[in-house]
């Protein structure tokens, strides 16, 4: 069983610094920050730490994640690949928020040269803080769940 407060973290080499001021944050809050890096600066593939992070939460290791590269589009793709995964982009908390509420989104992916700091931690806070509602959204996460073939 998913401990409810354990959250993977991973990021590609451009948003180091911002995945990790993330995991102080969200361990400050009471939550377990299983960061699986990179640690160095050196060039690196997106799609394998998103795919990476994405199996975490697939296999029930953690229960939600947080994702980050240069702009969170290419490392969201990738994890979005993952079986039963789904992850959404979010600039804003309003966002954050709908995709948590309506499509039961597991993983938060964050572009580090599209949001700073403040906003990032903004953004994780409206992610972590909403759950699913359920209704009419239910039956429209398992449409896109039967989209996986």
């Amino acid at each position: 069983m998913t401990d409810t407060k354990r959250i993977v973290l991973s990021s590609d080499h451009a948003a180091i610094d911002l995945r990790q001021a993330i995991a102080k944050h969200i361990a400050a809050k009471g939550w377990e920050a299983v960061d699986i890096g990179p640690t160095t600066p050196e060039s690196t593939h997106y799609p394998e730490h998103g795919a990476a992070a994405a199996r975490r939460v697939a296999s029930g290791d953690c229960s939600l994640g947080i994702i980050l590269c240069g702009t969170g589009q290419g490392i969201m793709m990738a994890a979005n690949k993952v079986a039963g995964v789904r992850c959404g982009v979010c600039s804003d908390p309003f966002s954050a928020r709908m995709i948590r509420a309506h499509n039961d989104a597991q993983i938060l992916s964050l572009g580090a040269r599209v949001v700073g700091e403040g906003l990032a931690l903004d953004i994780v806070d409206a992610f972590l803080e909403t759950a699913f509602e359920g209704g009419r959204h239910g039956t429209r996460v398992d449409m896109i769940t039967a989209l996986e073939g």
